[in-house]
């Protein structure tokens, strides 16, 4: 069965059914934080979205991941930020910054280059200027800092 536009996942480019992902991440990571449960609305969200196999696979897994190991990066970002705590952070801000460090610590075979430009990307989208600097900061200290990131960081310079 093909997806309502009458492309396969083939006839997509890796590039875009991953950013259409990491969309709907946000998303879904948006009406978490802000009503804690997927009870009474995720079958919904999925219903109206319609996403692609591979597109809802890849989201799923970033979300199953973020939620899995939502306490570490939680104290990551914290940790991070100078003089910020999360609950000061706009929603968006602080689940953009969850998903692309659980990409980066959590998922090895997606390059760091291409988790912090996506970040960027979803902030410009999503947010103001001043989300994607502050993004950009926190990604950039973590990605230099965290000894978990060492492989990535060679693949960079």
């Amino acid at each position: 069965m093909k997806p309502v536009s009458g492309k396969s996942d083939f006839d997509t480019p890796p590039a875009l059914t991953r950013h259409s992902a990491r969309e709907l991440v946000l998303q879904i990571l948006f009406q978490l934080d802000f009503h804690g449960t997927t009870e009474g609305w995720l079958d919904e969200f999925w219903a109206q979205q319609r996403p692609s196999k591979s597109v809802r696979e890849f989201a799923n897994q970033i979300v199953s991941g973020v939620q899995a190991q939502q306490e570490e990066l939680d104290r990551l970002i914290e940790h991070t930020s100078e003089n910020w705590s999360l609950d000061r952070m706009p929603i968006v801000d602080r689940n953009i910054l969850r998903q692309a460090i659980y990409e980066l610590v959590w998922i090895p075979d997606i390059p760091a280059k291409v988790t912090v430009d996506e970040a960027l990307q979803l902030a410009k989208s999503f947010a103001d200027d001043d989300a994607k600097r502050f993004v950009n900061g926190i990604l950039d200290k973590i990605l230099q800092h965290d000894p978990r990131l060492e492989a990535k960081r060679a693949m960079i310079t």
